[in-house]
Parts: structure tokens; sequence; C-alpha cells
């Protein structure tokens, strides 16, 4: 058996976060919207997608459940949730020159391939 090194392997949930974003960036481009950022970090936090749909500027949360069990996808994205997205879109913004507007929006994805696209969703 060979012995492998230097290679770096995802957790699995990272890898399923992976797959759900793909997802989420290929529905919402064909709805046209434009791919600006992905997985934008910085202290506040991680920000899934930045797309533009015409002049506005769209910060994307994508949420994955596979089961309602413990609550869905959307119900996912709570208050706390909520005010460090909005952190990290200033800091996004502080740095950018872009003086149009914005919104938020969350994709939600479920096990049984359901997606859920809510705009301004706070």
């Amino acid at each position: 058996m060979a012995l492998l090194t230097g290679l770096k392997h995802k957790a699995a949930h990272l890898l399923r976060g992976e797959r759900a974003e793909d997802k989420a960036l290929d529905y919402l481009s064909k709805q046209g919207l434009k791919p600006v950022c992905r997985n934008f970090r910085c202290k506040h936090g991680e920000l899934d997608l930045i797309m533009t749909d015409q002049n506005a500027l769209v910060f994307v949360e994508v949420r994955f459940r596979s089961s309602d069990k413990f609550g869905s996808a959307l119900e996912s994205v709570t208050h706390k949730k909520q005010q460090r997205i909005i952190a990290a879109a200033q800091t996004y913004l502080s740095r950018q020159q872009s003086d149009g507007p914005v919104r938020f929006d969350v994709v939600a994805l479920s096990g049984d391939g359901g997606i859920q696209w809510v705009k301004n969703a706070f």
C-alpha cells in the first residue's frame, strides 16, 4: 500500500458545501445573475457568493440541508447569521468602488434536489 503524503483531503461537510454552492451558482447564473466573487472571507465570516443582478450587487448565502429533521435550510439562516453576513458585506463594500444598490438573498437546497431562492431575504 503506497503512502500518500502532501495530499489534503477535505471533510465531507466541506465537500457538500462546495457542491451546494456550485448548484446555487449554476442556478442563479441561469436566472441571469453574473458572478463577481466566491467565498469572500474576512474577520466577520464568509460570503458564499457575490453576484450582480442588473445594477444590484447581491450577497448570496447558500444553505444545504439533507433533511428538515432539525429545521429547513432557510430556517438555518438565523438573526445572528444574518448579522455576520451583513458585517462581512460591509467589509467587502468598504474595499470596493461600489455605490449601487445591494441585496441579500438566500438559496436553500434540500436533500431531495429542491432549490428555493429567496430574494431580499433580509
